[in-house]
């Protein structure tokens, strides 16, 4: 199902998070006419070019429904763990994975795991944990506030409460 935006409608891109259309480009590559959404992503003013043609397959999406960010805000109360035991190497291959898939399921899983651990663990978390924790706040973050008229701040409150009760 292809999905089409207008010029002031939200997206989300699934490697750069939460963006706003800011134009309908028409461009010629290899010698055939293109039509390319612009994509200014709220978090770091980046333009992004995606082709209209190829929405589902780069990934980007409408911004998710209240009731979904309900059940992503519900993956936080889980004690599932998204990747066992072993290696950081190995478990930073699988949450990159996760990013990657720009689902924001599984990006809060990401989440979950690096907060308990934060929230948890008598260490601090490593570079490369706080690293991933960024990224995958950055992606989630914007659009779980927006999709419930709330602000980020209220969002990360939220998120530190459940993981504070449970240690």
């Amino acid at each position: 199902m292809q999905t089409s935006f207008q010029v002031g409608d939200n997206a989300v891109h699934p490697a750069h998070g939460l963006g706003e259309i800011t134009g309908i480009e028409r461009r010629e590559i290899a010698g055939s006419a293109k039509s390319f959404y612009v994509v200014r992503i709220l978090e770091t003013g980046m333009r992004v070019m995606v082709p209209t043609q190829a929405t589902e397959s780069v990934g980007l999406r409408t911004v998710m429904s209240q009731p979904d960010a309900d059940a992503v805000m519900d993956v936080f109360r889980t004690s599932d763990k998204a990747v066992g035991a072993g290696p950081w190497n190995r478990r930073q291959r699988a949450y990159n994975e996760m990013i990657k898939s720009g689902s924001p399921h599984e990006v809060a899983k990401v989440l979950r795991d690096l907060y308990r651990i934060k929230f948890r663990s008598e260490k601090d978390l490593s570079y490369g944990e706080r690293r991933l924790m960024d990224q995958a706040r950055a992606l989630l973050f914007k659009e779980l506030a927006m999709a419930r008229q709330s602000t980020e701040a209220q969002i990360e409150q939220e998120i530190e409460a459940i993981f504070s009760v449970a240690s």
